[in-house]
């Protein structure tokens, strides 16, 4: 079964939201960077650049994070992990680092973010903005900007989907079955 839980309407004003709150925890965005993991994250970056531009007036610096190199379930595999660039062509140091994804699931992909983010350099700051937030943590990270909360069990899937990459803009909850099925 296949449950949209966000429809592009609700995406828009999510990421509306989400950039509000950046900017009013950080009393504006003077010292704030962003960083998007690739690929949804990134998508989702740009968008909250844009809206932060539309409130602030000021531009904010986004990069674009790969953190395949750093992922440890890629230990032990035989074939090679398709490898995209880190993009980040400003310096990191002293700045607080606004880190996005699309959704918050063990914590893993954002531990292999921060050791890589690490590895450039030495930010003021790191806060965690997310989509969407299913739980199921398998180690100690929580979002310090969280779009929507969908509790999961771990047979489902949660899928986001954005017109950069996909045909619409919405957040669907996918039981296994579905997705084991390619459906």
């Amino acid at each position: 079964m296949k449950t949209k839980v966000l429809d592009a309407d609700g995406l828009r004003r999510t990421v509306n939201r989400l950039s509000h709150e950046v900017v009013e925890k950080n009393k504006g965005v003077q010292e704030v960077v962003l960083v998007g993991i690739r690929t949804r994250g990134e998508y989702l970056a740009h968008r909250v650049a844009q809206k932060i531009e539309e409130i602030e007036h000021v531009k904010v610096p986004v990069g674009v994070l790969d953190i395949t190199l750093y992922r440890d379930d890629l230990r032990g595999r035989l074939d090679q992990p398709e490898l995209k660039s880190t993009e980040i062509l400003f310096d990191i140091r002293g700045k607080v680092i606004v880190l996005i994804d699309d959704v918050l699931f063990t914590g893993r992909t954002i531990r292999s973010a921060l050791n890589a983010l690490m590895d450039l350099g030495r930010p003021s700051e790191i806060q965690l903005l997310v989509l969407v937030d299913r739980g199921h943590r398998e180690l100690p990270i929580k979002a310090d900007f969280v779009g929507k909360n969908v509790p999961t069990s771990r047979g489902q899937e949660v899928q986001v989907a954005m017109t950069e990459e996909d045909e619409e803009d919405a957040v669907y909850l996918m039981d296994h079955d579905e997705k084991e099925n390619g459906k």
